[in-house]
């Protein structure tokens, strides 16, 4: 017990730049208090005290606003950076040497029984604001982009970008369009642009035969 917590503190000062020691990571951090708050609510999940693990789960999002169930399996060296509005889901399960960032949802897609979540393998980043939602794997060494939502599974090495998650990279080789975890596609303003041009395209159409009706009366 004693050698995961340590873990769930070394994590902080090795990803984190901005941690300075331990007894700050201890006292300051909220995905550090999260996680064990977790591994207690965990423990008593599986000893089928429910209500007592839902009760304590509720005292750590209220406190830190990160939102585990305590059904969630989480593994060793967590890094959770900021979390403000991290939710993770009951039937999640997570690897080791994971990070997440703040806003991500690790949830489901309806009202479906079983598992319903996803399931993350060892060394996957979740960028800010990302949506991982439904019953797959992401898989070994896998990057969600920032404001992602994904809806299919993830295969190992590969780089998901966009609405919906699309792979942009896998094993070091870029896939289909030029995406970069910044500019991400936006189908909306896609969109508008296409139906502003063909507005323009009328415009000038109707402007032609008007001249031809004028040179002709």
């Amino acid at each position: 017990m004693f050698r995961t917590l340590k873990n769930d503190v070394d994590v902080v000062l090795e990803r984190d730049p901005a941690a300075r020691n331990r007894i700050e990571v201890i006292l300051t951090y909220s995905g550090v208090h999260a996680i064990w708050a977790h591994r207690a609510a965990h423990a008593l999940w599986k000893k089928k005290l429910y209500f007592f693990a839902r009760f304590l789960s509720q005292v750590s999002r209220f406190i830190t606003g990160i939102e585990i169930h305590p059904g969630a399996r989480i593994g060793q060296r967590l890094f959770i950076d900021h979390g403000m509005g991290v939710v993770i889901g009951e039937t999640c399960e997570i690897g080791d040497c994971v990070t997440i960032f703040q806003g991500v949802t690790l949830g489901g897609t309806g009202k479906e029984k079983g598992k319903r979540h996803p399931t993350l393998e060892d060394h996957v980043l979740v960028a800010s604001g990302a949506k991982v939602l439904g019953s797959m794997r992401i898989g070994r060494n896998a990057r969600i982009g920032a404001g992602s939502v994904v809806l299919k599974e993830v295969p190992p090495n590969a780089t998901v970008v966009g609405i919906p998650g699309r792979i942009v990279v896998q094993d070091g080789v870029k896939v289909g369009d030029d995406l970069d975890h910044i500019n991400l596609p936006d189908p909306v303003a896609d969109k508008f642009r296409q139906l502003e041009h063909d507005m323009i395209r009328l415009q000038e159409d109707v402007e032609e035969l008007r001249r031809e009706k004028a040179e002709k009366g």
